[in-house]
């Protein structure tokens, strides 16, 4: 059988649209490359733009700090102020650096804004950082030395530490302290106990004998930070404003918000005036008028300061206070807040220009658990508990909710060195309040620095 094949009038035109067809999927497709292209490159100029002027903005940031640590800039700064400086070949920045005031009522205490707007070509970036006036509230432990005496005081196996460590020497680590916070030592190595033979390592554990918990890490080699000798605002808040005792003074805080005051010459608030010589007899005349010493209120400006004598405190505060004294403070039973939580607002600092001493004896013994809410500085020398090193007043758990702040470091207690068992006073379990870093006590000493609180992009409009 022969087949015939029939040929199509219309293969020619069939051919034409599909090669139609062809080129023009072939163009779309390369327009859609193209735009992707265009779209991609847009997106990496606009990227570069913006991590430009990002950085741009962080400069700016820098500079503010650099300027407000200037030897030429007022410390602490009062007022306002702008910036300016440019990198070449990329960008510029505008700096305002704004005064916030005094925090708590503090006015060498201050905390600012400081807003970078970073451009580059026609993109800018703002930043906002705020900082406070740095200042001894902010560590739950800060130290001159890690001695008493020629004395080694060791961090031991029970020892808690919940906060920020800073000490201008080294850390003496026997077996397994925890520390929860960042660490910083201003010498380059750490001494270990190490079953008795001392020994200086750079490392930060010395298995099998000292392994000690850093939960943020230790910063070996930092920077000495200066502690202050007196308490100058302290002294001055309170003689302007607040409390100012002379002579040995017993102070009991009240729950309700009020103080009590054992100072005769205060209470009975005397004066005496005498006539000019040639007077013989009877020549001066003694007025009192008596203050309400118990139930008084907390001084208004949250200060209080004994010059010439001895200051003893207990008891529970509801309020903001700062207590002071020219010689040693003795805490002679709890101080404690009314009220501990976050949103609390009592606050308390203690401060001594001698020594800060938990009183121990047989007449006046201390609790076998004690508690101390505040910030506990001693300016000169230390922090430490009567009779620590005697077998006759050994107690349980020395806590503390706030910080220890001293040149020399004191001794609470002795432990067994062969079984780390607590040979006399206290176990320690410290925990900083947080709420100290962006809201100390009154009048606390500042270290000549800033630290930042928060830092934020904001939205340009």
């Amino acid at each position: 059988m022969k087949i015939n094949f029939i040929k199509s009038g219309n293969e020619k035109g069939i051919a034409l649209v599909v090669t139609l067809m062809v080129i023009t999927v072939l163009v779309i497709y390369t327009s859609a490359l193209v735009s992707v292209s265009i779209s991609q490159n847009i997106s990496a100029d606009l990227s570069k733009r913006r991590t430009i002027a990002y950085n741009l903005a962080e400069s700016g940031l820098d500079h503010a700090i650099y300027w407000l640590r200037l030897p030429t800039t007022p410390y602490p700064y009062i007022g306002n102020t702008s910036l300016s400086g440019s990198i070449p070949n990329l960008g510029a920045y505008q700096v305002e650096i704004t005064d916030l005031g005094g925090v708590a009522g503090t006015p060498t205490i201050r905390r600012y804004k400081i807003s970078s707007t970073g451009t580059y070509r026609n993109t800018s970036r703002r930043l906002s950082n705020f900082v406070q006036i740095d200042n001894f509230a902010r560590w739950i432990w800060f130290t001159d030395t890690e001695t008493y005496g020629n004395s080694n005081v060791w961090f031991c196996n029970r020892d808690i530490l919940n906060g920020e460590v800073h000490t201008n020497g080294h850390l003496n680590i026997y077996r397994d302290p925890f520390f929860g916070g960042g660490v910083k030592t201003a010498d380059n190595y750490i001494k270990f106990y190490n079953n008795g033979n001392n020994i200086n390592l750079t490392q930060t554990s010395n298995p099998p004998h000292d392994t000690p918990t850093f939960s943020a890490g230790v910063e070996l080699g930092a920077n000495d930070i200066p502690m202050p000798g007196q308490a100058v605002t302290l002294r001055t808040a309170a003689a302007n404003g607040g409390i100012y005792l002379i002579g040995n003074s017993t102070i009991a805080l009240n729950s309700n918000g009020t103080i009590n005051i054992a100072n005769d010459a205060y209470c009975n608030n005397c004066t005496t005036t005498c006539l000019p010589w040639p007077c013989r007899r009877n020549c001066c005349t003694t007025t009192c008028d008596p203050r309400p010493c118990i139930g008084q209120p907390l001084p208004a400006n949250g200060a209080l300061f004994v010059r010439d004598g001895d200051l003893t405190v207990s008891g529970t505060l509801d309020g903001r206070l700062t207590i002071g004294s020219s010689r040693d403070i003795i805490i002679g039973g709890d101080v404690v807040y009314a009220d501990k939580t976050s949103t609390s607002n009592d606050m308390l600092g203690i401060i001594a220009e001698n020594d800060v001493m938990i009183r121990d004896t047989f007449t006046n013994p201390a609790p076998d658990n004690l508690e101390i809410d505040g910030c506990i500085i001693a300016l000169n020398t230390s922090f430490y508990k009567q009779n620590w090193d005697s077998t006759l007043f050994n107690r349980d758990t020395l806590t503390i909710l706030g910080g220890i702040i001293q040149q020399e470091r004191g001794p609470v207690g002795t432990f067994n060195g062969t079984t780390g068992e607590k040979r006399s006073g206290y176990n320690k379990s410290y925990t900083y309040d947080q709420r100290m870093i962006g809201n100390p006590p009154p009048f606390m000493p500042t270290t000549g620095d800033y630290v930042t609180l928060s830092w934020q992009e904001d939205r340009i409009n």
